[in-house]
């Protein structure tokens, strides 16, 4: 590790880069015009507006807004990886009012999935990112579909765009969108998924929820101008 990233994980640096992460996050949300469509919004509003539990799925590059929830933000929970860069989106969330679960497809997934299943018994707003936290970019593990299974929860996919702003050179595309800004929230048709939906049910599926999800992140580049993040190529 470089001494750089060290730095970087020290306790000290890790709540000043919240706190300056956080703190650009509300500033673009408060500076920005983000229309809302898609075919699911209108079913995820009525969820929202009743208390029902929600699964939203978002790819790893698309992070940074989805924050922005119109319900309290105190119900939801968002699913982060145990590596050291989740310590960091970890204090992020917390400043931001949202519950960090820790586990991801490699580490602790057992564990987290079952503290998500109580708190959507409870009536909380789940986010996972499919292909965190480490790629291959926008291609969907099965942790969201294995989720919504067992809870009979709806899984929603969700991306957003903006005129303005930089794709990072990084595994997942990452879109930094910058202050005054315009963009658009896209919410892709739900998913349900059979209490008795057998592995091959379940992988069709997850390949289902993949393709909505790059259908609403392809959609939303394209309403706002950008030159499409295309996803890692499939493995065998």
């Amino acid at each position: 590790m470089s001494r750089a990233k060290r730095l970087i994980r020290t306790p000290t640096a890790r709540r000043l880069l919240s706190w300056a992460i956080a703190g650009y996050i509300r500033l673009v949300r408060a500076t920005s015009r983000m229309a809302e469509d898609g075919p699911g919004l209108p079913g995820l509003l009525e969820r929202y507006a009743r208390g029902a539990p929600c699964i939203i799925t978002f790819w790893h590059g698309r992070l940074l807004l989805m924050p922005r929830l119109r319900r309290r933000l105190d119900m939801a929970h968002v699913l982060i990886s145990q590596h050291g860069d989740g310590e960091l989106i970890a204090a992020v969330l917390d400043r931001l009012g949202i519950h960090a679960v820790r586990g991801s497809s490699r580490r602790g997934g057992a564990a987290a999935l079952r503290i998500l299943h109580t708190v959507l018994d409870r009536g909380a707003l789940v986010g996972i990112t499919p292909d965190g936290p480490r790629g291959p970019r926008m291609r969907a593990a099965a942790g969201a579909i294995a989720l919504a299974r067992h809870t009979q929860v709806p899984v929603y996919p969700l991306a957003f765009g903006t005129k303005r702003g930089w794709v990072m050179a990084s595994w997942d595309r990452f879109l930094l969108p910058t202050p005054f800004n315009r963009g658009v929230f896209l919410v892709g048709a739900p998913l349900t998924v059979p209490a008795d939906a057998d592995d091959e049910t379940q992988d069709h599926l997850r390949l289902a929820l993949e393709a909505e999800l790059n259908a609403v992140t392809f959609e939303a580049d394209r309403r706002t101008g950008r030159e499409p993040v295309q996803p890692a190529p499939a493995g065998p």
